[in-house]
């Protein structure tokens, strides 16, 4: 029981970071096609990330039981 509750918190956390990731391409991409530099496409895909990043960990953290 114990092996598939690991299991299924390592696949949580990587479908979390998979979304993030997704999601800070897509704003990269948005940001790009508004006429942003390079730079700042790179740092609002990084910073969309980071907070989308921050949302998972806090929400899985709050539905995992100890």
């Amino acid at each position: 029981m114990t092996g598939s509750l690991i299991t299924l918190r390592i696949l949580l956390a990587v479908i979390a970071v998979l979304a993030c990731l997704l999601c800070g391409v897509v704003a990269g991409i948005l940001k790009r096609l508004d006429g942003a530099s390079v730079p700042t496409t790179f740092m609002r895909a990084g910073a969309t990330f980071g907070a989308c990043l921050t949302i998972a960990v806090m929400v899985m953290d709050l539905l995992w039981v100890r």
